[in-house]
């Protein structure tokens, strides 16, 4: 495949990571994400303003980023592709918070707007199956995870706990278990991206 002219120097090195990426090599992943994660968070945490959700948000668009690789074509930056999947990943979570069924913690000048309306949030039969078959994978994938990672995705997802009550559930510092649930989350997507059963 021919790789642009307008590539600069930063671009073509990227260029060079995603074709090592493509062919199964892990560090060419870890580069990548170590390359522009930060970048990528600090974007999403200026559109949701919320760091936890920035985090969730920064992992997904690298797990959906690396899912699809095989289709980026060197015609413009990898970043550029890669913000793009960000933003959209991005604005669909914000679409689907929006439209999310009310919770009690409504602020009192919204109690009057009637685009304020209580929604139904009960599944039908076939989202209620397809969302117990995901959970049942999620709980075998992170299975196969080390015990000290799947107790920090098994408190921060399943149980719910914050950061604090993790810290304090592990004894660990609180930065150590945010470090340790970045690591957590990279090696889940790992798992997904090389198991057969993709949802």
């Amino acid at each position: 495949m021919e790789v642009s002219q307008n590539l600069s120097d930063k671009a073509r090195y990227d260029y060079d990571l995603v074709l090592r990426a493509k062919v199964g090599d892990e560090k060419a992943y870890a580069e990548l994400l170590g390359r522009y994660r930060d970048a990528i968070y600090f974007m999403l945490l200026k559109m949701v303003n919320n760091p936890s959700d920035a985090e969730d948000l920064t992992i997904e668009a690298f797990g959906k980023a690396f899912k699809s690789i095989g289709q980026y074509a060197p015609n413009f930056a990898f970043s550029t592709w890669l913000f793009k999947i960000a933003t959209n990943n991005c604005i669909d979570f914000m679409r689907k918070k929006k439209s999310a069924p009310l919770s009690i913690e409504t602020h009192g000048d919204d109690q009057d707007d009637p685009s304020h309306s209580i929604q139904c949030d009960n599944l039908d039969p076939e989202e209620t199956m397809i969302n117990q078959q995901k959970m049942k994978l999620m709980v075998d994938i992170v299975s196969k995870l080390k015990p000290r990672y799947r107790k920090l995705i098994e408190l921060r997802y399943f149980k719910e706990y914050s950061y604090e009550e993790i810290a304090q559930e592990l004894d660990l510092p609180i930065g150590t278990v945010k470090a340790q649930l970045f690591r957590a989350r990279d090696l889940l997507y790992n798992v997904l991206n090389n198991t057969p059963h993709k949802f």
